[in-house]
């Protein structure tokens, strides 16, 4: 059967109508003339279009998988595009064979040139041009009609950016911080230092409060599409302003003058970023690279945060290979100050004598299918021995006020290795470093010595449905024998650490003052796990004359919705060795039980994303017998107490 012998069949099914339809009401069909013929009855043939459009599909559905000669299907019709800024689409001979399967002529505006949203600034949920979801463009309309009478573009990076290119993104990024902070700890006083003279005691009244609360604003341009490949060129400007107001019972604690009150309030604005990273080349088709960064930038030496987790000056060389398995770091940086009360870069003061060059290695899958492993040296050579720093509030912060009170210059390797991944059902996250060097002048003989210390964490734990099921150990050497030529106590440069509970932890939480035997001085500072001996890990040195850190601890997290989740932690902490603090404090015996820290917390976050985050925890730190030793008081504290209340909101 040949397509023309089709028509009668094809033309009375389509005068009958569809299956199904019901006839139009109608009188009766009036009768056949007896001198009508059948061949008066044969419908009349369609018009030329309608035989053209039934002969294609014919061709193409009946006759399927070929093609007569000389045949080409009708193409669909040129598109017209009046999307402002929109690319203009290529025309359909383009694409022969393809007619069905044209290209989106804009994917950055497309879905709001289709009314499925409309922008708007101050949304961070919907596309967003201020959070980089679609370049930025600004052409005036004469621009516009230039362009598309050329066929180019409609859309150019703005002129008086002087940028070349059209594949620019503008971010802004906006937060929030507020802290609400009451806690009771140690706080010695002295005769002239009281607040109530006829209450005189080695230890005053321990209750204070914090109230800080930082805003952060950052701006990032950035050029390339970086969904499936790094940006080549990115240039990033974070600013912190933070109000902080310190209330505690004591004077001489916020400041040196006795004159002063015992409450304080205090800003500062610190430059947390500000750096160019330039995307030098790449080195496969899926995107392998090598990129170079230059300037005030984040850096986190290991997966928890326990030796180098800061924001400082740097130089930084990173790339990745074999399909991102291998990603690496080369990098330098130059301390910044830090401002005493907001711990906030402080660009306004000359930069450190202490420098940190590190290298690492990440390799994944190693040993185990879905193992991370990290290698990693780290080198902190410092140069202070000449420095006198005094803080904001008055106190000697380099040299420490410990042992002969001179200045001190080290120079430490860290050999490290770290995991981060999971073993089977076994989530496992570790952290091994020596530290190995030399201190010009150990503070207890005022002579050089060896550094030789060690550390070691690790965190692992079980998922089961909405619950995980967290164990932790830590173990940092402590210093056995302060007098001899080696000191055996390990100190981080700048520890942050994520682990046992983070910043909700009493330990991890609060700076515990050292009493009798140094003046200004922490046996843990702020946010900080390490019992290293120091007066800040902020502005301070690192110090290896310290008596360490053991802890071991049990928690659990339980996501009870989308929104909410509440983790609980128990931890129980030692001194490795407690002989430099019997040397600082010339007791024949200090035991080595700090005691219990246990705390609860929950998080709410009433969108189900990080764009609004409200959290509350408590932690309580039960005293052991190292610690009676160290603190106990007239008022026999059995219990120390930290709340933390926190709302954070992101743009």
């Amino acid at each position: 059967m040949t397509g023309s012998s089709l028509w009668p069949i094809i033309a009375s099914l389509a005068a009958q109508g569809a299956p199904g339809d019901a006839p139009d009401p109608a009188p009766a069909d009036p009768p056949v003339p007896a001198e009508q013929s059948l061949d008066d009855l044969t419908p009349p043939p369609p018009p030329a279009e309608w035989r053209e459009m039934i002969e294609d599909e014919v061709v193409t559905e009946i006759i399927d998988g070929r093609r007569r000669p000389g045949y080409r299907p009708n193409l669909p019709d040129r598109l017209t595009q009046d999307n402002v800024g929109a690319l203009r689409p290529p025309p359909p001979e383009a694409f022969p064979g393809m007619a069905d399967q044209l290209p989106v002529p804009d994917r950055w505006r497309l879905i709001e040139s289709l009314g499925v949203v409309r922008e708007r600034w101050f949304d961070p949920y919907h596309q967003n041009t201020y959070k980089g979801d679609r370049a930025i463009c600004i052409p005036t309309e004469e621009e516009q009609e230039r362009r598309a009478r050329l066929g180019e573009a409609r859309c150019k990076t703005p002129k008086f950016l002087g940028l070349k290119g059209e594949d620019w993104f503008f971010i802004v990024n906006a937060v929030s911080d507020t802290v609400f902070e009451p806690r009771t700890f140690p706080i010695p006083v002295g005769v002239q230092t009281t607040s109530r003279p006829g209450s005189l005691d080695v230890f005053g009244k321990n209750r204070s409060f914090v109230l800080a609360q930082t805003f952060i604003g950052g701006v990032a341009l950035i050029k390339g599409s970086t969904a499936f490949k790094p940006p080549d060129v990115e240039y990033r400007l974070t600013l912190a302003y933070q109000a902080n107001y310190v209330d505690v019972p004591e004077r001489r604690v916020l400041d040196v003058r006795p004159s002063k009150k015992s409450n304080r309030f205090d800003h500062f604005i610190g430059v947390q970023e500000l750096f160019v990273d330039k995307h030098l080349g790449n080195t496969s088709d899926r995107y392998d690279f090598y990129s170079v960064r230059a300037g005030i930038q984040p850096f986190q030496s290991d997966f928890r945060g326990f030796l180098f987790n800061d924001s400082q000056l740097g130089l930084r060389f990173f790339g990745n290979r074999d399909n991102n398995r291998f990603q690496y770091n080369f990098a330098a940086f130059w301390r910044l100050e830090k401002d005493t009360n907001s711990g906030l870069n402080d660009i306004t003061q000359t930069p450190r004598s202490d420098f940190v060059f590190t290298a690492n290695l990440y390799r994944q899958d190693l040993p185990f299918v879905g193992l991370t492993s990290q290698v990693s040296v780290t080198y902190n050579m410092n140069r202070e021995k000449k420095d006198v720093q005094i803080d904001h509030n008055g106190f000697p912060v380099r040299p420490a006020l410990l042992g002969d009170l001179r200045g001190r210059e080290y120079d430490v390797v860290y050999l490290g290795y770290s995991a981060d991944g999971r073993i089977g059902r076994i989530n496992v996250s570790a952290s091994f470093y020596a530290a190995l060097g030399e201190d010009r002048n150990s503070f207890f003989t005022s002579k050089p010595a060896q550094i030789r210390a060690g550390f070691g964490a690790a965190e692992l734990s079980y998922d089961v449905d909405w619950m995980r099921f967290r164990l932790s150990g830590l173990y940092a050497t402590g210093d056995g024998d302060p007098y001899n030529n080696t000191e055996g106590g390990f100190d981080a440069i700048f520890e942050n650490p994520i682990f046992a509970g983070a910043d909700t932890s009493y330990w991890i939480r609060q700076t515990i003052p050292f009493a009798g035997g140094g003046r200004v001085i922490a046996v843990s500072g702020r946010n900080g796990i390490l019992n290293s001996l120091r007066s800040s890990k902020e502005e301070g040195q690192s110090n290896f004359n310290n008596p360490g850190t053991v802890l071991l601890g049990a928690g659990a997290d339980f996501d009870l919705s989308p929104q909410t989740r509440v983790s609980v932690n128990a931890n129980h902490l030692w001194f490795e060795n407690t002989a430099t603090l019997q040397a600082l404090r010339m007791e024949g015996s200090i035991p080595r039980d700090i005691g219990w820290d246990l705390s609860v917390a929950g998080i709410w976050r009433p969108k189900a994303t990080q764009n609004i985050v409200g959290r509350l925890s408590a932690a309580v730190l039960l005293p052991g017998k190292g610690f009676k030793d160290l603190f106990d008081n007239k008022q026999r504290e059995k219990a120390y107490v930290s709340i933390l209340a926190n709302v954070i909101l992101s743009f």
